[in-house]
């Protein structure tokens, strides 16, 4: 990767070259100088930092604290001065004088809906009623002004986003089903940057990215979008857009004081926690020609607890009232578990149950699955959730024509992560890095992506190697069935038989607490020691990952709008490369196997207005080609209508997803399972179809186990399914068709957006296990045959996974669902109305259902609720300096799948509030308000944490304060 990584940077050094070149040599053109003031058309008072710019160049200035502005441009008059500010409508003023001074301009307050500029849904700027795809924006006043605690977690309120969360510092975004809490069906572009963690492929929410000081806006767009933005833009695409330093300058700070963990439940604090935030970002240009800004920003806080006790293997119940073999959502160390039923046929258990007298209740031992006891979660896991940031940029107009940046996003921090474990964030890093040159027409841009896992490690694996270190699984789990038959006997139980329940029940407790004897309790100077040795280990003799991956990225566009004037074109091309680095810890790449992948990919999109400009069609096609899979076409054609101000749109999308990097190449331990890759290498090495059954059938045979049935019998072995192949790993497609309108009503006053999708997924990427036998399993053998003496002892090894190194029989792949179609449609209307003396009502109401049913044994993953709904309500001058902000959030219950577990998700009601005022003199603003206002708990997803309120007041200080 070293000689990669060197041809890399020599090849965009000669391509910046390429285009700077011709802008170095343009002629000589004559001075304009432009200089005036502008003000407010209704007050009167000067505006600061209103952008002014040239039209058709980078060239431009802001006013001052005066608003006052000056200006030269190297172009012969006539010109175009366009003048913008949010909150205020957008003007153009043309010069047709060499030298002007004392040019006046006044900006009205923007009240009409709609107004706002786009540039994501078609990769030009474009109007927002206009596009031809469902697209949301929150420019700076909406980010400003948000009831939810951080402007990210606000984006949730937006028609059609649905949200999970892992922490209180990470939430993940997506769109129109196939939710999860690493969604790698979901592109989130910062300044044009992919945000996806190279050894993940999903975004990692804002852990990296701009505070709120310095976000401009964000573009939400939910659907396939995989024609303009390539791979994985497959349920949407959310663009965050930085402020430019020369556009936005001065000093701006932010601070806020907030507390959560109010009325504690078991397992949670039970005093409320404090949390701090803060954020400062200074600005400044030089002669129009260099500007730099620079921010940083951080956030600590008592994170959320994860406190489910759910047992996800209730099925190994059996008859008892409560289950020896549970593994409970938010404890770890239960996942090792085994059969005790199987420790008849050790020579050692017989031995010690002949010397103790209790060799008659050796037929006593029930096929029962049992499990070690495992640790709360909050023992094992850092909720000391913190996050640092640093965000940079240098700017340099080369000419009035071409603007080059450099850009840092740097973030560290201490977070927690659902993903197919408990993972504790401790101490990453991901750090981002772009050079970028930009005209009014083009791009060209490469950036790398670069992260570092730190102390980061399983919290799963955590509890069961402190287990470990404590007592190894044969001793306890020997001690325990030793421990069992001993209780039947004190019990007077009949030798050979298994007793009552109650006596299995009392039998079961005395076990457990006599091969717990000793353990390490939390809180203790041997279970600290253990746990402090265990986090300090790489896997797989620890908990410990070792990821420094990275991905590098170049990418470019132009817009051939000054070649071509019969109709709009566009072309873009793109180069991406993975270097996985885990140390074996996550993928298979140990000392002399370099795993990386090479990504290409290019697209055209052409667009013309036809029927005297009031239709305007458009069509794209890209390709792609990931060098472990065919390539991709992923065509687009839309079609938008324009009456007034009534548009009706209708397209027919397409999207696809490369399998990820961990689909590609996962080679990982996580306990109950090993993750291995779909790649036909990955199966052959581990042999995953040599007497193998579906995990679906095993758990029916376990089911059957657990209520009375001999292991070995017909009625059990029968209930089991072979699997003898899986269909190779391939990128899923998706085709939609989206019909939509978007118009003005009511003298302007009413904003309504509406849409139908309706989508058909081919090769749908999906995972599933098998688990495997060590021998043939043949159902309906005789008992006392020598092939039922085989099945006495291999089929009872089905009823759990076997968990000592080297005698794995659990194997999770990545496959597809090659031989049907999945199906899902969808709905949201969205209605924004401005009422008298500024207060403004808005709402929406998203609907998406899957309508394929899944077969058994494959996760469907739809994880998105039937029903979602939010209300906003606010007025940010409902007094001269007093504005407010209300939000409501409501979401059906739902089903959730995934590696992690399955389990039902309830409904959740929310209601986010926020009261602000604007201290003019001090040009800043006080804001109280409260997420989750009521303190209604919930989870967004199973396996995540429990939510609660947080109350918070905070200060912002911004120099450009007008509104």
């Amino acid at each position: 990767m070293a000689h990669f990584t060197q041809k890399v940077r020599i090849s965009y050094w000669i391509l910046i070259g390429v285009f700077i070149l011709p802008f170095s040599r343009l002629a000589a053109q004559d001075m304009v100088n432009i200089s005036g003031n502008v003000s407010d058309a209704d007050t009167k008072e000067p505006l600061i930092g209103v952008n002014i710019l040239v039209k058709g160049k980078v060239i431009g200035t802001i006013t001052d604290v005066n608003g006052n502005f000056s200006l030269r441009v190297n172009q012969n008059p006539p010109l175009t001065l366009v003048f913008s500010m949010v909150g205020f409508a957008t003007k153009e003023v043309d010069v047709t004088e060499s030298n002007l001074t004392d040019l006046l301009v006044n900006l009205e307050e923007q009240t009409m809906l709609g107004q706002e500029f786009v540039v994501s849904a078609s990769r030009v700027e474009e109007s927002i009623l206009q596009s031809p795809v469902s697209i949301e924006k929150m420019d700076i006043l909406a980010i400003r002004e948000t009831a939810s605690d951080t402007y990210y977690k606000a984006i949730a309120n937006l028609k059609g986003v649905d949200v999970t969360s892992s922490s209180i510092n990470f939430q993940i975004l997506n769109a129109r089903g196939f939710n999860s809490t690493g969604n790698t069906r979901f592109v989130q572009l910062i300044d044009g940057m992919d945000t996806q963690a190279p050894a993940l492929n999903f975004p990692i929410g804002n852990l990296n990215g701009p505070s709120e000081l310095d976000v401009e806006s964000a573009e939400f767009i939910p659907g396939a979008s995989s024609a303009l933005y390539g791979p994985n833009a497959f349920n949407g695409i959310l663009l965050i857009n930085s402020k430019n330093p020369f556009e936005y300058q001065g000093l701006s700070a932010f601070y806020k004081q907030g507390f959560n963990h109010f009325n504690g439940r078991p397992g949670e604090p039970q005093s409320p926690q404090p949390m701090y935030e803060g954020s400062i970002r200074y600005a400044k240009a030089f002669n129009n020609r260099f500007a730099f800004k620079i921010s940083a920003s951080f956030m600590q806080a008592e994170d959320w607890h994860g406190t489910d006790q759910t047992d996800k293997n209730f099925r190994a119940q059996g008859d008892l009232p409560f289950n020896p073999g549970a593994d409970r959502v938010h404890v770890f160390g239960d996942e090792a578990a085994n059969n005790i039923g199987l420790l008849r046929n050790v020579a050692a258990i017989q031995q010690a149950a002949n010397a103790m007298g209790l060799g008659g209740y050796i037929n006593s031992i029930p096929d029962q699955v049992v499990s070690r006891t495992g640790y709360d979660e909050r023992y094992l896991v850092d909720y000391g959730a913190k996050n640092y940031k640093i965000n940079g940029a240098l700017h340099y107009r080369v000419t009035d024509r071409a603007e080059l940046s450099y850009t840092l996003n740097y973030g560290s921090g201490t977070s927690v992560y659902t993903g197919a474990q408990r993972y504790s964030l401790n101490n990453f890093e991901i750090s981002q890095h772009k050079l970028e040159l930009k005209g009014d027409n083009f791009f060209l841009r490469g950036y790398t992506t670069r992260e570092n896992a730190g102390d980061s490690y399983i919290a799963d694996l955590t509890g069961i190697n402190i287990n470990n270190a404590w007592k190894d699984n044969s001793t306890w789990f020997g001690q325990y069935t030793l421990s069992y038959m001993a209780a039947l006997a004190n019990q007077q139980v009949v030798p050979g038989t298994l007793g009552t329940t109650e006596q299995q029940v009392a039998a079961h407790n005395f076990a457990r607490g006599q091969a717990d004897q000793g353990r390490y309790l939390p809180g203790s100077t041997e279970f600290e020691n253990a746990a402090r040795e265990i986090r300090g280990d790489f896997i797989p003799a620890g908990s410990l990952f070792s990821d420094q991956s990275r991905m590098y990225m170049f990418e470019g566009q132009y817009n051939f709008k000054n070649e071509i004037d019969f109709m709009d074109l566009q072309a873009g091309w793109a180069y991406r490369v993975y270097d996985l680095n885990s140390n074996g810890t996550i993928f298979a790449d140990v000392e002399g196997n370099d795993i990386s992948i090479t990504e290409i990919g290019g697209f055209v999109q052409g667009s013309k207005r036809v029927i005297q400009d009031k239709l305007k069609l458009t069509g794209s096609i890209r390709y792609d080609k990931n060098e472990n899979f065919e390539g991709q076409f992923s065509p687009r054609i839309s079609g938008v209508f324009t009456q007034g101000n009534n548009n009706i749109r209708l397209s027919y999308q397409t999207g696809f997803r490369m399998p990820t990097t961990q689909a590609q190449h996962i080679d990982l331990n996580v306990v109950s399972a090993r993750l291995i890759s779909g790649l036909p290498y990955y199966r052959e090495k581990y042999n995953i179809f040599e007497n193998a059954y579906s995990i679906g059938s095993v758990m029916r045979y376990t089911a059957a186990v657990g209520a009375g049935a001999s292991p070995i019998a017909p009625e059990a072995t029968g209930l089991l399914e072979a699997v003898t192949d899986l269909p190779a790993l391939r990128p899923e497609k998706v085709r939609s068709v989206e019909i939509g309108y978007k118009g003005l009503l009511a003298d302007n006053r009413v904003l309504i957006d509406a849409a139908y999708y309706y989508n058909i997924y081919n090769d749908f990427i999906t995972q599933t296990a098998v688990r495997k036998a060590p021998g043939p399993v043949f159902p309906g053998a005789p008992v006392d045959s020598d092939q039922g003496a085989i099945n006495a002892i291999n089929a009872p090894t089905l009823l759990t996974p076997v968990t000592i190194p080297g005698q794995e029989n659990t194997f999770q792949t990545y496959t597809n669902i090659v031989d049907s179609e999945v199906r899902a449609h969808g709905a949201a209307i969205g209605i924004t109305y401005n009422l008298p003396k500024n207060y403004t009502i808005s709402g929406n109401y998203n609907f998406n259902r899957m309508i394929t049913q899944f077969e058994e044994g494959f996760l469907s993953e739809f994880n998105t609720p039937e029903h979602k709904t939010n209300i906003m309500f606010g007025n940010r001058k409902v007094a001269r300096n007093l504005g407010f902000n209300v939000s409501y959030r409501y979401q059906s219950a739902f089903r959730w799948e995934s590696s992690f577990g399955q389990g039902d998700v309830p409904e959740v009601h929310n209601m986010d509030a926020q009261l602000s005022y604007k201290v003019s003199q001090m040009k800043s603003i006080v804001k109280l308000g409260g997420s989750n206002l009521f303190n209604n708990r919930y989870v967004f997803n199973f396996g995540g944490p429990t939510i609660g309120a947080i109350y918070y007041v905070s200060i912002t200080f911004d120099e450009l304060l007008n509104r």
